[in-house]
Order: C-alpha cells, then structure tokens, then sequence
C-alpha cells in the first residue's frame, strides 16, 4: 500500500476500533450496572436500546453527507460528540433516564463511522478488499478491548470510570484527523471513473436484506455473550478464580473470555480479506455464513470449554465475513455514492439490527439466555437463503 492507504487507514482503523469499543462496554458491565441501579437485567439492557437503534439508523443521512462533505469533518464530529456523550454518561450513571439518552448519544455519533470511514477506504485504498481486511481487524480489536477494559475498570473504580474513559479515547482521535491531507479523500473517484462498472440497484437491494439479516445475528450475539458466559461459565470461572486465589469476579472472566474470542475473531477478518481478494465474492460470503450455522444451533446446549470453543468458532465466521460484505457493497454501487451506500447498509445491521437487543430481551425472559443463538442460528439459515438467490442473480465478482 502507498502513503496515502496507509494515512487513510490510520484514521479510519482507529474510528472502526472505537466504532465497536463505543458499543461493546455497555453489554460488558451489563450485571454490575443492574445490581447498581437496582433493576433487573431485561429492563437495564433496554437502556441501551436507542442507542444501537440510532447507531443504524442515523448511517443512511451521515453516508450522504460523507458523499456531500467529505469523511475527514463527519470523523471530527464522531470522535467529538461520542467523547461528550461518554462524559455525559459517567455524570449520569446512577440516574436511568438521562443515562439512556447519553447513551443514545453515543450511538447517534457513532453512527458516523461506517459510512463516512467505509466510504473513504472503498473510494481511495488502492486494494479494496485488504483495506476493508485491516479496516475490520481494528474493529475486532475494539470488540476485544472493550469487554476487558470496561470489565477492568468496572472492578476497580466502577461503572462510572468506564465511560470517562471512553470519553477520553474519542477525543483522542482528533488529533489523528490533523495527520490526514484533505485531497486524499476524493481523487480515487475520478481515477475509477473508467472501470468496469457492475454496480446493481436492484442486486443491492438483495445484499441489502442479506446484511439486515446478518446484522440481527451481529448484534444479539454480541449483547449476549458476556452475559452468557457469566451464567453458563461457571466451571471455567471455578478455575481461574481458584488460579487467582478468589481474587476474581465471574463479571471480570466473562469480559477476558469475550475479549478473547474477538482477538481470534481478528484472524477470521484477515482470513475474510484474503478470500475476498483471491475467490468469486458471492461464494466466499455464502460459505462464511454457512459455517456459523451449527455452531449458533449447538451453543445453546452446552457450557464451559465447548461453550467457549463453539462461541470461537462462530465468531472467526461472523465476523470474518466483513471485509468481504463491505467489498461487495463497493462493486454493487456506484463509485460517488459509496458513503450513501454504506449509509444504507447499517441503517439496516445496527438500525434494524436493534431490533435484536428486543428479541434477546423477549427470549430471555420466556425461555432463558441459553436460547438466544439457536434463535439466531435459525435466523442465519434465513440469511444464507438470500445469499443464494444473490449468487443466482449476480455475475461472478471479484475483488
């Protein structure tokens, strides 16, 4: 990759890492916030529902501004209001009705990212599918750090540090913005302007309500599994307590266990990126989706290591598909409307994908947490479906 790659990414990796990191520190302190306000679990996480919602549904007119404005002013404004809103957060922590507008505005600001961060890497990365691969990783980096670090500091100072100090790391991406030249953000359009042009309304419209789907099984599976693994781990959090000398709480475990699994989920992006570049785009995206199938159906049933194995296993999958989504978003739309077109991805993952944290809610209550992934395992089985009539209706793509 030139200078220029390597500028853009530097930028758009960090929003991607505090893109996720913004998101993931709420369902990690989900049981030491409830014991702290005095709720039960199903109504703190609903707390949290205007914030994944506005996440999504705030990307569709931040997408057209970044085609309007440029990506560099709409990443201020990201880093920016996300970093106030986390203040205002930790000042509101012991109140449940100013705290979940806080939070609402962390998702709203946070919604920048995708579209506006995707957007510049597709129109000016030289090799789309590897800068969506890099892209993805730091955003599985923000998954991973954001359990642990928001289960650290809940040990320690409390619920409240946690969101101080994601305020502080989104006003640090401000001054990494100034390392940026502006002209960068353009030039690629005009230079792409001659290349074979496969960009498909109504093939976007299909990959539109494969990503919807897949963003149900994005987020209910990462509102869940921290408080999975607490409840269902408790055999492996005998063992490290007994390793620490009681020194530990199953909240702290449950966080490294998470964090751990989207480090290794880092390893499914890369794997993602290199089979974008090297195989027909449709098919790399069906086979992903197919191997998170039975693990979705079988996690439900165990507990303990097969319970951390099978959650690996399903996340390297989920979340390796990524970079070859994003770059099928790219070849289906047209090259000046690439910030729309993300816009519109994520008001359908995170917008409608809100929609998860109230099927989560609602199973939960009726059958128990064990039975959310089957629930989401189903839900994949409806996704691969329309992946194939993608690959049905779509020429062969490559990256």
């Amino acid at each position: 990759m030139n200078a220029d790659d390597r500028s853009i990414l530097s930028v758009t990796c960090y929003g991607h890492f505090l893109s996720h990191f913004n998101m993931l520190v709420f369902p990690a302190i989900l049981l030491p916030l409830s014991a702290r306000l005095g709720m039960e679990m199903a109504d703190t996480l609903e707390l949290a529902f205007y914030m994944y919602l506005l996440m999504g549904i705030s990307a569709l007119p931040w997408g057209y501004l970044a085609d309007k404005v440029g990506a560099r002013p709409l990443l201020a404004l990201f880093y920016a209001g996300a970093g106030l809103c986390g203040f205002g957060a930790a000042f509101f922590i012991d109140s449940p009705g100013a705290l979940k507008w806080a939070l609402a505005g962390i998702g709203l600001f946070s919604g920048i990212y995708h579209p506006a961060g995707l957007g510049w890497i597709a129109c000016c990365v030289s090799k789309t599918s590897t800068g969506m691969a890099y892209n993805g990783m730091f955003g599985n980096l923000g998954l991973a750090l954001g359990p642990v670090l928001a289960g650290l500091a809940n040990y320690f100072w409390g619920p409240q540090a946690v969101y101080i100090g994601l305020g502080l790391l989104n006003l640090f991406g401000l001054f990494l913005l100034l390392k940026v030249n502006s002209h960068t953000i353009y030039k690629e359009v005009q230079a792409g302007e001659g290349k074979e042009d496969l960009a498909s309304w109504s093939s976007f419209g299909i990959l539109l309500v494969a990503m919807m789907l897949g963003g149900i099984v994005y987020r209910g599976a990462t509102v869940t599994l921290p408080a999975l693994f607490e409840i269902n781990g408790t055999g492996v959090y005998a063992s490290f307590n007994s390793l620490f000398k009681g020194n530990l709480s199953g909240n702290v475990v449950a966080a490294g266990i998470t964090s751990c699994l989207y480090l290794v989920g880092m390893l499914g992006q890369y794997a993602g990126g290199r089979a974008g570049e090297r195989f027909d785009l449709r098919w790399s995206y069906l086979v992903f989706h197919v191997l998170t199938i039975p693990a979705a159906l079988l996690i439900g049933l165990v507990t303990d290591i097969p319970l951390m194995l099978l959650a690996t296993f399903h996340s390297f999958f989920l979340l390796g598909m990524q970079p070859i989504e994003n770059t099928l978003v790219a070849r289906l739309t047209p090259s000046g409307m690439h910030g729309s077109a993300y816009g519109m991805k994520f008001v359908l993952t995170f917008g409608v994908g809100a929609v998860a944290v109230q099927i989560v809610r609602l199973v939960e209550q009726k059958f128990g947490l064990s039975s959310v992934f089957p629930v989401l395992g189903l839900v994949s089985i409806g996704l691969v479906l329309v992946i194939a009539i993608l690959i049905k209706k779509v020429p062969p793509l490559r990256s």
